[in-house]
């Protein structure tokens, strides 16, 4: 007598579940923090099986890496954008004025992401590589406008500015952003 065959479960195609899961990594560490992003819970975000974590991924590590990089190359792209649209240096030193007061500043989701990076970066070395990646990334936009002191200079100055408006109960105002940023390159 032979055992009846179990039906076999159709494999579901899901060719964008790596990036869902990637995005879902974003979602978690902006709501929960790197320190409360685990594999279930980007699972549970992404709205997939669990394995599909350890599918994709070899560690946690890796998505969080993954992930920031996504993050840094959407601002990174700004940037990019931003800076190339200048046509010479005083309309690119309108366009930091912008990015900074409109792009950097404009989303609380994209701002926590960023404090999220920079903690976390301070003691993965694999994260740490991402924010080397994206200040050369940034630096290299500057300089299409400025010389390669300046722009690494201009590039602290504006995380500086974005984070203390991020941060303070009494954040500058796009005119002070102005000002500190026609003073710094005057």
């Amino acid at each position: 007598m032979s055992t009846p065959a179990i039906p076999r479960r159709q494999r579901r195609h899901d060719p964008g579940r790596r990036d869902r899961l990637i995005d879902a990594a974003l979602t978690v560490i902006a709501e929960r923090g790197v320190a409360g992003t685990t594999h279930r819970e980007i699972a549970r975000a992404a709205d997939v099986p669990l394995g599909s974590m350890t599918y994709h991924f070899a560690s946690l590590e890796e998505v969080l890496a993954e992930a920031f990089t996504r993050h840094a190359d959407a601002v990174a792209r700004v940037f990019d954008e931003r800076l190339s649209a200048a046509r010479d240096r005083d309309e690119a030193v309108e366009a930091v004025i912008t990015l900074v007061a409109d792009d950097l500043l404009g989303s609380r989701h994209d701002l926590v992401l960023t404090a999220e990076l920079y903690v976390a970066a301070a003691r993965n070395p694999a994260l740490l590589a991402v924010t080397q990646a994206w200040m050369a990334r940034s630096r290299q936009a500057l300089e299409r406008h400025f010389d390669a002191t300046t722009a690494r200079e201009l590039d602290a100055l504006i995380e500086g500015l974005t984070l203390h408006s991020a941060l303070s109960t009494d954040p500058m105002t796009p005119e002070q952003i102005r000002h500190a940023i026609h003073r710094y390159l005057r």
